[in-house]
């Protein structure tokens, strides 16, 4: 029977040590050994093989997956290094290592999800997958029809335009807005195009979970829950996969190019 071999970055982000984009990075830079030798982007392991970050022995995740839904306030910072203050991970302080799915900006607060499930976190990621997440946005002039229909058509931002999104007024200064992109600071670098500042910003929905707990606190999510995200973010997943450009091999095979009676 032939081993089960996996790609490298699937294998770290499945032992739960970091997502599989952390580690393509840990990789380029050198900082990941099989059996003693720094491996190329897209190697293989198998069962018997020995992984290192670091010098750190890597062990497939044999744990309980965990996925938390946390309402993270102002002020929190969505990063793993425990140098920075407030960081995600000593505020929540779980007893299991997990990380952030994404980032939430430090002057923004809302729902954010925290796992040790570094191959899910690619899948919620993927752009292309039009995920959607959702945000009240509190802003500092009174908000017109105009600004409306401009938030929701695109916006000239980062050398791009953004996608179009559903946007809904919900008060004088506050709407609702529903997105399908992931840009850096991209609502409020929407407003600042248009002459607003954000003066609160809440994301109160990712996929199919909404923000249902108090503020600085977490909870599990249900079983239902997780079937559910899996079912959603999995076929937009499989449809990116067969876009990849397939290997090229060495000697492909002749083409006979007879003509056929």
């Amino acid at each position: 029977m032939e081993e089960q071999l996996i790609r490298i970055n699937k294998f770290l982000s499945e032992s739960g040590f970091c997502s599989r984009r952390e580690a393509d990075k840990l990789i380029e830079q050198g900082r990941v050994t099989i059996n003693g030798n720094i491996p190329e982007m897209g190697t293989k392991v198998g069962p018997n093989d020995v992984v290192r970050v670091n010098g750190k022995l890597i062990r497939e995740n044999t744990q309980k997956r965990i996925y938390l839904a946390f309402n993270k306030p102002v002020g929190v910072e969505c990063t793993t290094n425990l140098e920075v203050k407030e960081n995600i991970v000593d505020y929540i302080n779980y007893h299991e290592r997990i990380f952030p799915i994404g980032r939430l900006d430090k002057a923004s607060e809302g729902l954010i999800f925290m796992t040790n499930d570094g191959d899910i976190v690619n899948k919620i990621l993927r752009a292309r997958n039009n995920h959607e997440k959702e945000y009240l946005v509190t802003v500092n002039r009174p908000i017109t029809d105009r600004f409306i229909e401009r938030m929701a058509n695109g916006i000239p931002i980062l050398d791009t335009i953004t996608k179009k999104c559903t946007v809904e007024q919900i008060s004088k200064f506050v709407f609702r807005i529903i997105l399908t992109q992931g840009l850096n600071r991209q609502i409020r670098r929407m407003c600042e195009f248009l002459g607003y500042d954000v003066v609160a910003l809440k994301r109160t929905r990712i996929i199919n979970i909404s923000l249902d707990i108090p503020l600085g606190r977490y909870r599990e999510l249900t079983d239902v829950e997780i079937e559910q995200l899996h079912q959603l973010i999995e076929p937009s997943s499989k449809t990116e996969e067969a876009s990849f450009p397939k290997p090229i091999t060495k000697n492909p095979p002749r083409k006979d190019f007879r003509k056929r009676t």
